[in-house]
């Protein structure tokens, strides 16, 4: 009667190459690089891209009134509207409501 050896070569051989599989599969997912990372770096992306859209339209609203200010154009109902809210001036005979 012959007795077998154990093959431990191969068992050793598929244990590192299962950590190995392991060990990439969860770098995809949860490192630095991986597919989690990946989408929330997207998600950052969308939200400063909606950011930046609020900040062009805050911009052409101050541009617009920039314009309306300024010597080759004046608006005299937003300059009115300006000196009221800022000097806090009132004309004769208005009364303020808070």
């Amino acid at each position: 009667m012959t007795r077998s050896k154990p093959a431990y070569g191969a068992l050793i051989y598929f244990a590192i190459a299962f950590g190995l599989g392991a060990y990439f599969t969860f770098a995809s997912v949860q490192g630095e690089q991986g597919l989690f990372r990946r989408i929330q770096i997207e998600a950052e992306a969308e939200a400063l891209r909606a950011e930046k859209t609020a900040l062009e339209a805050e911009v052409a609203v101050m541009r617009n009134r920039t314009r309306r200010l300024s010597d080759s154009y004046l608006d005299l109902d937003l300059l009115d509207e300006q000196a009221r809210d800022v000097l806090g001036l009132l004309r004769p005979g208005e009364i303020v409501i808070r």
